[in-house]
């Protein structure tokens, strides 16, 4: 049955487009005016991409050498292609989905003449910011709550960005132990993919960490076969320093081979970042 598809526009100019498992809070500038009917006509178009991408779910859960390399979809060849870059074998396109999905609104609200572009999917965000354009926008240490730790400054010096985040109690499964992994990349399908490799990065044995096979946590999951984490009891403070390391180290390698711009990393209060992050802090 076909999702119901909602689209509402929000107090300040933003839109937000529902259907099924996605959720877009749209926001379109030209200067600092707002425009809801372009950001209405971007969710229309976000539909039309959830159905693009929904047509091959069964194909871009699978590994990305079992995919075929003749596909043309433009959607499904940006998500293999952040995944291989990231270059993590258990890591499928659908890792990179959310992200990708957003890139391709914002970039239709852009070609469109907007010069200030927030595409929020579910928490994975695509930036678009043109001329004197910027924005702020805020991190969390756990990936299931709400409440914003830090907040971090962004400007037209780069262009295109995605700031997204992984970790235990977010909307995917996750093999690590941190309550939050947040990436920036040039683009929101880059960092995606990043997060969750990152997130994964983090575990650590430990026997208040409680893992159990996707299949049985998710009979739908696109990494059966795969420990992932479903409980994390109290850690000491050596692991969770162990479990940021990891973390952090795996980020410090993608950085070094200019896939993404920085990291933050928290492990149950405990936090680490990278110096983009450190760098851009609002105070």
């Amino acid at each position: 049955m076909p999702y119901e598809k909602v689209i509402n526009v929000l107090h300040g100019g933003a839109v937000m487009a529902e259907c099924g498992p996605m959720r877009l809070v749209i926001s379109a500038f030209v200067g600092k005016v707002p425009q809801p009917d372009m950001g209405k006509r971007a969710a229309e178009e976000s539909f039309k991409y959830l159905e693009q991408v929904a047509h091959l779910r069964d194909l871009l859960g699978r590994r990305c050498t079992e995919i075929p390399k003749n596909l043309e979809d433009s959607l499904a060849v940006k998500m293999i292609r952040s995944v291989l870059t990231v270059g993590d074998e258990d890591l499928t396109p659908m890792a990179a989905v959310a992200g990708t999905i957003g890139d391709a609104v914002a970039d239709f609200l852009v070609n469109r003449g907007m010069t200030r572009v927030v595409v929020d999917n579910g928490g994975d965000v695509a930036v678009r910011l043109l001329g004197d354009a910027s924005v702020t926008v805020g991190i969390r240490q756990k990936v299931d709550k709400q409440e914003i730790s830090n907040v971090i400054a962004l400007d037209s010096k780069l262009p295109s960005l995605g700031v997204t985040t992984s970790g235990l109690g977010g909307r995917s499964l996750t093999r690590g132990v941190a309550s939050a992994s947040t990436v920036i990349a040039e683009t929101a399908s880059m960092a995606d993919a990043a997060a969750t490799a990152i997130a994964n990065a983090s575990f650590v044995e430990d026997e208040k960490v409680i893992q159990r096979p996707a299949e049985k946590i998710d009979p739908e999951t696109d990494i059966a076969g795969l420990p992932v984490t479903i409980k994390v009891g109290p850690l000491s403070e050596k692991i969770r320093a162990k479990a940021i390391s990891r973390a952090i180290g795996r980020a410090k390698q993608l950085i070094a081979k200019d896939i993404i711009l920085g990291a933050y990393v928290a492990v149950q209060g405990k936090v680490a970042m990278t110096s983009f992050f450190k760098e851009r802090l609002a105070e």
